[in-house]
């Protein structure tokens, strides 16, 4: 079940703020001969403990919702010993969550933002539920200098490995700031996988510009011309050697970081522009993971119509972004070493733009709020515009490269069923654009409104908790077509917003942390899986034979 089908804020607001006695007891209705026809009603029990040692929590908030209708729900805190119980629970499929102080709130076998749902009803057993919260973890430390001295207002940035799409992006989760000792924490976090790097300036550093006169410069000590490179523990310089930080839940990780000078280089840039327009600004970014951090210079000054001297900048692998009136350009890729080097932007790549216009056959007009963006091939979103009236945005400064399309709306799922394109070329969802590009795309889109219902099953019985994927048959380029849920206590499941085409069904145990949006990876349980047409029929589509569920 996805949580998102519920309001988990809705109802955690809710129930913080009125208890309810027995929001599901069962109702007696009198028949026409006078005798009572009670509803079958059932408990909903079981002991909430830490994920990492398993102990009772008491004074837990555990929170039952119905499924169907998430204002009716009941809430109840733990004893001492962690037990709750839900009394007279009519039968149905309800949301199980817990919230307490310290800890991750988190639903029954939550995985993503997914998790099992309660089933009750004849047959079968609510009464012995463990509900795992995993308490907030921490990572706090020291920004040290070269001699051991903690650096104060350092930036310090935080990276979180996330792999809810189906395969891992290294994203920028928080940042934090050094105080006079050198200390920072970053607290709320939850188990996975972090990266770490710090930036400063040093206290001592001097960097004389070229307009200085010959005699200030020579009085300025070369050695206090340096700066401190951006440096990700372990005390490296190059994200792609950083050290992976494994969180569990409690932990209070402490992670120091050691920054080391270099020589600091003093740069010119030959920008485009004119006297009129103005002059294009040079902006230094260095790649970080999935995205790139900006290097703030110690000082940067226009020397002479169209020439910026930039100081302060330790030597490394940049991309250069020039952004003036009517101007935007791009040098990826390149190696600053040389103190007083001069770069003409003139090889830069200029930026693109691509403007996008939406059709939605069968909706008289575009949903408020509709939206289209890019995203690099395993990158997070390059950028994003919300369609106006018409149907119709503009994505600018977009640099030369494949990009996916990716459109969504507020109210339910959409996918993109046929694409053109004019000054660029594009390959299933994805559109190549070259420098400078001028390009326009033309989408013409499909709903996602088909339910699709199923259970998995494991040795005859309803399996819980498994991963359940429905796969695109032609899946590389059609990543939007995918869907996942999990399956229910009783093995249940529901795909929602499916878009009517061919696919694969799978279920897999313990699959959560697999790549599955890769078609290489995926394609080896597909085999295995079960073939479907989904058509719409304007009404949930049941499966009537189990899918079996595979091994990880």
């Amino acid at each position: 079940m996805s949580i998102s089908q519920i309001s988990m804020g809705s109802f955690v607001a809710a129930a913080c703020s009125v208890l309810l006695a027995s929001g599901f007891a069962a109702a007696q209705i009198p028949n026409s001969q006078g005798s009572a026809n009670v509803a079958a009603v059932y408990r909903v029990a079981g002991t909430v403990v830490s994920k990492t040692d398993a102990h009772p929590l008491d004074r837990a908030r555990v929170t039952l919702v119905d499924v169907k209708n998430s204002q009716k729900f009941e809430s109840i805190i733990t004893a001492e010993d962690g037990r709750f119980a839900f009394e007279n629970v009519r039968a149905g499929k309800y949301s199980l969550s817990g919230a307490k102080r310290g800890f991750i709130t988190a639903s029954y076998d939550q995985h993503d933002q997914f998790s099992t749902a309660i089933v009750t009803g004849a047959g079968l057993d609510t009464e012995a539920l463990v509900l795992k919260l995993a308490p907030n973890a921490v990572i706090w430390g020291k920004v040290l200098d070269e001699a051991g001295e903690p650096v104060r207002q350092a930036s310090v940035s935080l990276y979180y490995d996330n792999h809810q799409e189906g395969v891992d992006q290294i994203q920028e989760r928080s940042a934090a700031q050094t105080d006079d000792l050198g200390t920072y924490e970053l607290s709320g976090l939850m188990p996975g996988t972090y990266f770490l790097s710090a930036r400063a300036t040093p206290w001592y550093a001097v960097h004389p510009p070229s307009t200085s006169g010959p005699r200030e410069r020579a009085t300025v000590d070369r050695s206090l011309d340096v700066a401190y490179p951006v440096t990700y523990y372990p005390d490296v310089t190059d994200c792609d050697s950083a050290a992976p930080i494994s969180l569990k839940g409690g932990d209070r990780a402490q992670v120091d970081i050691h920054l080391n000078p270099v020589p600091a280089l003093r740069l010119l840039f030959r920008v485009p522009g004119d006297t009129h327009r103005g002059f294009a600004f040079p902006r230094l970014e260095q790649p970080a993971f999935e995205g790139s951090t900006f290097i703030q210079p110690s000082s940067a000054s226009q020397v002479s119509p169209g020439v910026f001297e930039i100081t302060g900048i330790p030597a490394g692998h940049y991309n250069l972004w020039l952004q003036g009136q009517g101007t935007t350009v791009r040098m990826n890729g390149i190696d600053l070493s040389k103190d007083g080097e001069q770069i003409d932007a003139a090889t830069a790549e200029p930026a693109g733009t691509l403007k996008i216009s939406v059709q939605i056959p069968g909706e008289s007009s575009i949903p408020k709020g509709f939206s289209v963006g890019l995203r690099s091939k395993g990158k997070s979103m390059n950028g994003y515009r919300v369609l106006d009236a018409k149907g119709e945005a503009e994505i600018d400064q977009v640099p030369a490269g494949r990009y996916d399309v990716l459109v969504w709306g507020a109210r339910k799922p959409y996918s993109i069923a046929r694409m053109t394109a004019e000054g660029a070329d594009i390959s299933g969802h994805s559109v190549v654009l070259g420098p400078g590009a001028s390009a326009s795309a033309s989408l013409t889109l499909v709903a996602g409104s088909v339910e699709v219902e199923g259970v998995v099953k494991k040795a005859g019985q309803g399996f819980a908790g498994a991963m359940v994927v429905l796969v695109p048959k032609d899946p590389e380029g059609h990543r939007d077509l995918f869907r996942r849920d999990q399956s229910d206590l009783d093995g249940t499941f529901s795909l929602y917003g499916v878009v009517p085409g061919s696919y694969y069904l799978v279920a897999i145990e313990n699959g959560w942390d697999l790549d599955w949006s890769q078609s290489t990876v995926i394609a080896a349980y597909a085999k295995h899986g079960r073939s479907i047409e989904v058509h719409d029929l304007g009404k949930p589509m049941s499966l009537t034979e189990a899918i079996a569920v595979q091994l990880r």
